[in-house]
């Protein structure tokens, strides 16, 4: 699947990704169930997909969403 355009969605806390087969909606509530989080980590992936919507919809559809947040917390300062 080639992206072409992803857009944080607030009303309904979604990722709204065109691409060249047609349209999806990734629901931000379900794709961040059962993910181990810190309160760091939680705001960096908030941020991340009102900021960079499209790195968010890659991070979930190659499932690597737990990988990412262990490295935002690994770099949080103590």
């Amino acid at each position: 699947m080639r992206f072409i355009y992803a857009e944080y969605n607030m009303l309904h806390n979604c990722i709204d990704v065109t691409t060249f087969d047609g349209y999806l909606r990734i629901d931000c509530g379900k794709a961040e169930e059962g993910l181990k989080t810190t309160p760091y980590s939680e705001c960096a992936l908030n941020s991340l997909a009102i900021d960079n919507p499209l790195e968010y919809a890659t991070l979930y559809l190659e499932d690597s969403m737990q990988i990412w947040i262990n490295a935002e917390d690994s770099l949080e300062p103590w």
